[in-house]
């Protein structure tokens, strides 16, 4: 009776989970699957990471960094991490939360003073917003705020050089004005959904980062630079490359076909992250990293916060950006959404990703998991955009069905 008590707790409470390891012959399919997808020439190339108790447990780099210039891919390559900035930039709004400089349901406006009344286009009217737009609503994505993709706003987002009808989507690494400059015209646009009535991807981070300048008095890179990438060793973490690094960066690459080609160069394409103004700092989409890097920043959160003796966050707070906090306005199918990432509500609802799972990816093709049940930190990264190949689905179920 004794020993089926402690079987059951143990299960329960994920001690057994303890004894979980990864199959050095499953990991290698992972070999054949992304071996293939560069052969075949359905991707350029790719970096994949796996860390267990945050050892490297899988390291492989394929394919190609700049195929033109016949540079390969390697395991310090330097990737466009795009929407991979949003976790750490939520990171840094919970900082000034702990740090009693912003509250959760305090208003944008208290930052932003074109955010204090916004409106929302409804019906073909613009009408006032119910209520004022919450630190809440940007960290979930709730807050209505689009990228300008739709045709109701993308007039009224290209009049004042946002979205996709302006030649930028969510790219800004070419704009010669602060941030906070962008988003205080933003805050003149209206808006496609009420306050806290629907999850819309959109420049909801962006704005986040002018909160934490002016909640902090600091410029957004060196809040993140002191903060977050130098204490916890992310070398290769910036909005903006060294000089030095120039020849570490992937190129960007675009599906066409059954294959790729290079991306132009320009806003739509390579970017600026060398030669440009270096003035806007994205903290929705403006960050560059290494899989190694970008890894260490995760093992922190998946470790409550703190990492080789460094405290970023304490564990509440760290919990807080993979605990689902908005309910059933992401998806009613077993996926919510906490202050930074997507979370596995229900087992199954994300492929072999376990419960609790959390993740998410950027718009160049990156992506990444983290499983705390299984200890596990799963980084991929490529320069594909637009990218229509299935290859970050297979690659995470490839690691999931290694564990044994």
């Amino acid at each position: 009776m004794t020993r089926r008590f402690f079987l059951i707790v143990a299960i329960t409470t994920g001690f057994l989970s303890a004894q979980t390891r990864l199959s050095k012959e499953r990991l290698a399919r992972i070999d054949a699957l992304l071996e293939g997808y560069a052969q075949e020439n359905r991707i350029p190339g790719a970096v994949a990471l796996i860390l267990q108790d945050g050892k490297p447990v899988y390291e492989h780099a394929f394919g190609w960094a700049d195929k033109e210039s016949g540079r390969r891919m390697s395991v310090d390559t330097i990737f466009r991490i795009a929407s991979q900035t949003k976790a750490i930039t939520s990171a840094a709004v919970l900082m000034l939360v702990e740090e009693g400089k912003i509250a959760l349901d305090e208003p944008v406006g208290d930052f932003i003073p074109t955010f204090k009344r916004t409106a929302v286009q409804e019906n073909g009217a613009i009408v006032p917003a119910k209520r004022p737009i919450t630190i809440h609503d940007l960290l979930t994505h709730t807050a209505g705020i689009s990228y300008g993709v739709e045709p109701s706003v993308a007039e009224s987002y290209r009049s004042k050089g946002l979205g996709p009808a302006a030649g930028y989507g969510w790219y800004t690494a070419d704009k010669d004005e602060p941030i906070c400059v962008t988003m205080e015209r933003l805050g003149t646009l209206p808006f496609v959904a009420q306050p806290g009535e629907r999850f819309v991807y959109g420049y909801n981070t962006d704005i986040l980062g002018c909160v934490i300048e002016k909640a902090s008095g600091v410029p957004l890179d060196r809040f993140i630079e002191t903060r977050i990438t130098k204490p916890l060793g992310m070398k290769d973490t910036r909005f903006y490359l060294l000089p030095g690094d120039r020849n570490r960066l992937a190129a960007v690459y675009a599906s066409a076909g059954n294959g790729y080609v290079r991306a132009p160069e320009g806003p739509k394409g390579q970017g600026n992250y060398v030669e440009g103004p270096r003035q806007s700092f994205s903290g929705g989409a403006g960050l560059t990293s290494t899989a190694r890097d970008y890894a260490r920043f995760l093992e922190a959160i998946r470790r409550d916060g703190e990492l080789d003796g460094v405290r970023i966050l304490s564990p509440r707070a760290a919990r807080l950006m993979h605990t689902n906090q908005s309910g059933a306005l992401h998806s009613n199918a077993g996926l919510g959404f906490g202050y930074g990432f997507e979370v596995v509500d229900r087992y199954g609802a994300k492929g072999l990703a376990g419960s609790g799972a959390f993740g998410w990816g950027g718009a160049y093709g990156t992506t990444y998991e983290v499983d705390p049940e299984s200890r596990l930190v799963v980084v991929f990264m490529m320069q594909l955009m637009p990218n229509a190949t299935d290859v970050q689905p297979k690659f995470m179920n490839a690691v999931f069905q290694a564990l044994e």
